[in-house]
């Protein structure tokens, strides 16, 4: 099976996805004017926002909630242990490229992101949405959103949630020598416990574990880099030099370079892939655009920021030339020989904070499109077993079996995903020129149906808001 996995996949990502991705990844980037660069002040102001269009004002998740549960599955094994396999299998000149997939990738998840709030459906007490939603109401293809809504609850839901169950079993046994059976049954035991408490208690959960654990990691990764300031511009250099140099154009490393640092940056910031959408779905705001803003955020927090503490600390240990390490293991090595003994159990905690919320987002993820194929509890539960099938499966399977599926599933998911957002990728420019529109004139975006005439498919987003009049007299009052 690890034979035919990684036939499948250099196929795949040696011939496809990497020229689809940047490609529209930079196409996009130049339609919108480098919005993902322009808009950074703007993101952080949105993050915070607490204004409401719904009718009650309490539906669905808050702005910072949706961030934190799409963070939440960006925020996990690719940036400890997916960064570490890359620097393995394709030098320090990886890391370049995981920097690049996310640069570009910034505006694939502005568009993905703000279409998802366009075609967004109210649900009880929450929204949902997501590609599959924006396929059938946007495309008018029913069952190409079915088919994305299978692939994504396979990939996310049961996959990757295997993924991130193999990193925290490396990492506990190595810093502790816990037996693999006993890590995958504590796993599926507290995972179990949230995933049947519904969507508010992940949001309840994620959005004070993501900020403390990201918090904590990065004030230690800073430290590190204090510590080693005098080494920093080598270690850039290094990357840049690995990226580009003749040496492994010369010695045939760098088209795989190339693939295993845009592998493990999608794998870590999902730009294009069609999983944030699903958690920007759920927020409430008063303009598509804002949740578009804010997983933009995102991408650049996991890869810009958490992925390069992570990389340049391994390039100050130097142990990677040639180890047998696996991933999570590789980057506790690091820490463990620029700080101590210590480290290593530090960093075992912090995967499993990491990689634990990861599979709650991803949960969410699998049970959103479950819904869209058919709402029903039974369906529901069964899905929830099998997560945490999965979960026990990837903490007792090998490292390389698991990242080998993980890397097929989401190439399939991506390019299903890539194909809708650049058909609809209109209607997300047009909700950009409106929103800066309302914002050059000094108001706070307020977004209605009627301000994409043209757009079918359109649920939400009506008239009969209290929003309206509560926005009329507030702009009366400022003029």
């Amino acid at each position: 099976m690890g034979a035919l996995l990684e036939t499948l996949n250099t196929y795949m990502w040696g011939y496809i996805l990497v020229a689809t991705l940047l490609g529209c990844g930079l196409w996009f980037s130049i339609k919108l004017n480098f919005v993902q660069f322009r808009y950074i002040p703007e993101m952080i102001k949105v993050l915070f926002d607490k204004r409401s269009i719904s009718t009650d004002g309490k539906k669905g998740t808050s702005p910072f909630q949706a961030f934190a549960i799409s963070t939440a599955s960006r925020v996990g094994t690719g940036n400890l242990a997916g960064v570490a396999a890359a620097i393995t299998v394709g030098g320090p000149g990886a890391v370049f490229w995981m920097w690049l997939v996310a640069i570009l990738g910034g505006a694939s998840a502005f568009i993905e992101s703000t279409l998802a709030q366009i075609y967004k459906v109210p649900d009880k007490d929450q929204y949902r949405g997501g590609p599959a939603y924006y396929m059938e109401k946007g495309l008018k293809n029913r069952k190409l959103g079915i088919l994305f809504a299978v692939t994504i609850t396979f990939t996310y839901g049961l996959v990757f949630s295997s993924v991130q169950s193999n990193t925290i079993r490396l990492a506990f046994e190595n810093s502790f020598n816990i037996q693999k059976w006993v890590m995958g049954g504590i796993l599926t035991l507290i995972v179990a416990l949230i995933i049947f408490g519904g969507l508010k208690r992940i949001a309840q959960v994620t959005q004070y574990i993501i900020p403390i654990m990201a918090i904590f990691y990065i004030i230690l990764a800073a430290y590190v880099l204090f510590i080693n300031f005098g080494q920093v511009p080598t270690m850039i250099g290094q990357i840049f030099q690995g990226a580009f140099g003749f040496r492994e154009v010369a010695g045939g490393t760098f088209g795989g370079m190339i693939l295993i640092g845009i592998k493990r940056g999608l794998f870590s910031n999902e730009a294009g892939m069609g999983s944030a959408p699903n958690a920007a779905a759920t927020s409430e705001v008063t303009h598509p655009v804002k949740q578009g803003l804010i997983q933009t955020l995102g991408v650049f927090t996991d890869t810009l920021l958490i992925c390069s503490a992570t990389a340049v600390i391994i390039l100050f240990a130097g142990d990677y030339v040639g180890t047998d390490l696996d991933g999570i293991q590789l980057t506790q090595s690091a820490f463990e020989s620029e700080l101590g003994t210590w480290a290593s159990i530090f960093i075992a905690v912090a995967i499993f904070l990491f990689a634990f919320s990861s599979i709650i987002g991803n949960y969410y993820y699998g049970e959103t499109n479950i819904e869209f194929i058919k709402s029903s509890s039974s369906n529901i539960f069964i899905y929830r077993i099998a997560v945490l099938f999965m979960v026990m499966f990837g903490a007792v399977a090998e490292f390389a079996l698991v990242w080998s599926l993980a890397d097929l599933t989401m190439g399939i998911m991506a390019l299903i995903n890539l194909y809708a957002i650049f058909r609809l990728s209109s209607v997300a420019y047009d909700a950009l020129k409106d929103y800066r529109k309302q914002r050059v004139a000094g108001n706070d975006p307020v977004f209605y149906q009627d301000h994409l005439p043209d757009v079918e498919g359109m649920e939400y987003w009506r008239r009969d808001q209290p929003i309206e009049a509560e926005e009329t007299e507030r702009q009366a009052q400022q003029r």
